[in-house]
């Protein structure tokens, strides 16, 4: 058995952040003689710290490895990938009293007191440093002031536990560092892993790249969609290297006087000099640093020099290393992004299922969560959202417990509220439900419809074609893994055509609804612009968001307005052609497009350009045939069935009449027979609320609308339909 040992840092789960837990191997249990739950003392280059040791989770790290979150390594002034000695604590005695007090100004009760020291019991704390206490979803920050009868000592039951009510300033917060750890950002591995490697290794051990007798890199550019973590990142790289930290917000050092802006750039990078090793993180860079051939302002040529001449002029620039974040790379100046400037450019990207699991644990660790919340659910229904809307989502789960806590009369609003009510309070997966009604994805905010709650069950026969939809769109995308095992691509496209009101567009809702993916609509004509370049601009940005929020559907509802045959067209402009071939660049180009699903409606599928009908584009083109017999009784089913009808109401004698109505006309035949029930019933002077609908309203109401198709029209559309197939195959 080992007195003491030597392991290297990982960051800890975000699950087990604030709670004073270092997690080891089971083999470094065994050498250091301890069980789980038992104290050890953890030392680092400037200090010691005390931990309850818990296990390591199998496949979760090596026998080498001790995993402690950003509290106990600032304590010990150690950082991830340090090596920290570790041993059995021989002095951690049982608490007689500790005096705690907040980083801010909080009102408390007695009851307050009590809850604290419950959360608190068997762990162990010392003074000086900082703890967590989780209330209302959030992580409340208290300072140890004061501890007796030792340095290193355990709450328990005995412990008389003070808590001042005047606020204590933290140290770290008196040096100007963000409180933003590793732990803090959900998933990103591989960014992070990347940053500490560039620039961790260059600022605590310069003699390697000396001894190689190579440069450290001097500059990254952290770029993605917004709300992904860019300046989180940064700050989180701030807090854990211990360096020095200067922001700069692109605007503000933009000034209207000849020379200032510069100036205050000049002076920037003197104080990062003198205060190395530093950081300068540059916050919407594509602000001060646009191309130069394409903006008007000299003020912004100047800066944008100044800024290459500083980052790689003739004057070194020392242990200095500066982080750029923009979410408009191709908006920056080509001659920042080359090495020597940028060094490295590092895509942020928007999170996949996975990752927003992770971000969800981050943001709920300090949140009491009922038994039946399902974060796997929650992440598999969040497709789309960026890190900050995962954080807006949780921050309204926990107001919409509070607003239902509140309207139960159980919290008094103008005193303290007692420790045993916020025991009680518990976010339930209703409430995350509930906030998903108001937080929805940042990145298709601008692009993003309320698509009706449309499922298969709500159209009418059609069963072929949704069957055919559901294996095009519903499986690869719910089912990516099958596709990939089979070693086949998933259809890129499906036209849906027929003649009008025969539910295409119906059918396109129901897909999104089913498949749970994001849905943008796009109606034809809206994409059509006057200027030059503008419709095709249109539809390079509706699929640059579809990729970005993938999986999602991009619905073109009358795609013949926007893709008519090339040539076939008179207008000057020629700006049909260009957005054919747009189109048809997007969904088999050289970009991608991997998860997203391109569904199209027309009526005119004569007129579409021949291109868009081959397999890669299009791949299926399914006929919506108008309903038979057996699905007209469905239809009517459907849109009667919250339909108060009387006995004498034959649905089946209905359908047989309406030969040559779609499903839209049956629609209008059901709302006309309710319509002229209501009419007779006020006519009469009878409760209308009593009326019921028999089956002469029915039978007036097919006088009334007429169907949509002769017989003619079907053959047409038969024929079309024969004529496409056998110019795809």
């Amino acid at each position: 058995m080992a007195s003491e040992i030597q392991l290297r840092v990982a960051e800890a789960r975000s699950r087990d952040v604030g709670r004073k837990i270092a997690r080891i191997s089971r083999e470094a249990m065994a050498k250091l003689g301890v069980e789980v739950g038992d104290f050890i003392e953890i030392e680092g280059p400037k200090g010691v710290a005390v931990a309850q040791v818990w296990p390591l989770h199998p496949g979760e790290g090596d026998s080498n490895m001790i995993r402690i979150d950003g509290f106990i390594r600032e304590a010990i002034g150690a950082s991830i990938g340090d090596t920290v000695t570790v041993r059995k604590a021989a002095n951690v005695q049982p608490a007689t009293r500790v005096v705690l007090a907040p980083t801010e100004p909080i009102r408390f009760s007695r009851d307050f007191v009590e809850y604290v020291k419950e959360y608190l019991i068997r762990k162990p704390v010392a003074r000086g440093e900082t703890i967590i206490v989780p209330v209302l979803g959030s992580g409340l920050r208290l300072v140890v002031v004061a501890t007796q009868p030792a340095q290193f000592v355990y709450i328990t039951e005995q412990t008389d536990l003070e808590i001042r009510e005047e606020p204590v300033k933290e140290e770290r917060l008196r040096r100007g560092i963000p409180r933003v750890t590793w732990e803090d950002i959900g998933d990103l591995e591989e960014a992070k892993e990347k940053i500490r490697e560039i620039v961790e290794l260059p600022m605590k051990h310069p003699e390697l790249f000396k001894h190689l007798g190579i440069e450290p890199p001097k500059g990254i550019l952290l770029y993605g969609p917004p709300g992904t973590g860019k300046t989180l990142l940064a700050k989180a790289l701030a807090n854990e290297i211990g360096a020095y930290f200067i922001a700069i917000n692109g605007p503000e050092i933009m000034s209207k006087y000849y020379g200032e802006s510069e100036q205050r750039l000049r002076e920037i990078f003197e104080e990062a000099e003198k205060n190395a090793p530093s950081i300068i993180f540059i916050d919407e860079i594509d602000a001060i640093a646009p191309r130069r051939e394409e903006v008007t302002g000299e003020v912004e040529k100047r800066v944008v020099a100044q800024l290459l001449t500083l980052m790689d002029g003739l004057k070194s620039r020392g242990r200095v290393i500066v982080i750029g974040a923009t979410n408009r790379p191709e908006a920056l100046d080509p001659a920042l992004r080359r090495p020597g400037r940028f060094d490295r450019e590092i895509e942020i990207r928007p999170p996949d299922k996975r990752a927003r699991k992770e971000i969800l644990q981050v943001h709920v660790r300090n949140m009491p969560l009922a038994e039946d919340v399902d974060l796997d659910k929650i992440a598999e229904m969040t497709h789309g959202y960026t890190g900050a809307d995962l954080a807006a989502l949780a921050k309204e789960a926990a107001m919409s417990a509070l607003r239902r806590f509140i309207k139960s009369g159980k919290i008094d609003l103008n005193k303290p509220i007692p420790a045993e009510v916020l025991k009680e309070l518990k976010v339930t997966m209703a409430d995350f439900l509930e906030a998903m009604r108001y937080i929805q994805p940042s990145l298709i905010r601008e692009i993003y419809i309320e698509v009706p709650e449309v499922h298969w069950g709500d159209i009418g026969g059609l069963e072929d074609v949704k069957q055919q939809l559901r294996e095009a769109v519903e499986w690869p995308l719910k089912y990516p893994d099958v596709f990939r095992r089979m070693g086949i691509t998933p259809p890129k496209g499906v036209l849906l055509f027929g003649p009008p009101g025969t539910g295409k567009t119906l059918l396109a809702k129901a897909a999104a609804t089913e498949s749970g993916a994001n849905f943008i609509a796009v109606r034809g004509p809206e994409v059509l612009s006057k200027w030059v370049g503008e419709s095709e601009k249109a539809i390079r940005q509706i699929f640059r968001r579809a990729r970005q929020v993938a999986p999602t559907i991009v619905f073109f509802d009358e795609i013949d307005a926007i893709a008519p045959a090339r040539g076939m067209r008179h207008d000057t402009s020629g700006v049909t052609d260009r957005i054919v071939n747009q189109l048809l660049t997007e969904m088999d180009g050289i970009v991608p497009l991997s998860n997203v699903v391109v569904i199209a409606a027309t009526n005119r599928p004569d007129i579409l350009d021949p291109a868009l009908l081959r397999p890669g584009r299009f791949d299926r083109l399914i006929y919506v045939p108008p309903p038979d017999r057996k699905a007209r009784l469905e239809i009517l089913r459907i849109h009667t069935r919250k339909m108060p009808l009387a006995e004498d109401v034959d649905l089946e004698k209905i359908a047989e009449k309406t030969e040559g109505y779609t499903g839209a006309d049956l629609e209008a035949v059901c709302r006309e027979a309710a319509m002229i029930a209501v009419r007779e019933a006020f006519r009469k002077g009878a409760k209308p609320l009593s009326t019921v609908v028999r089956m002469e309203h029915f039978e007036k109401a097919l006088k009334a609308v007429q169907p949509s198709l002769t017989p003619e029209d079907i053959r047409r559309y038969e024929r079309l339909a024969r004529e496409l197939k056998r110019m795809v195959l």
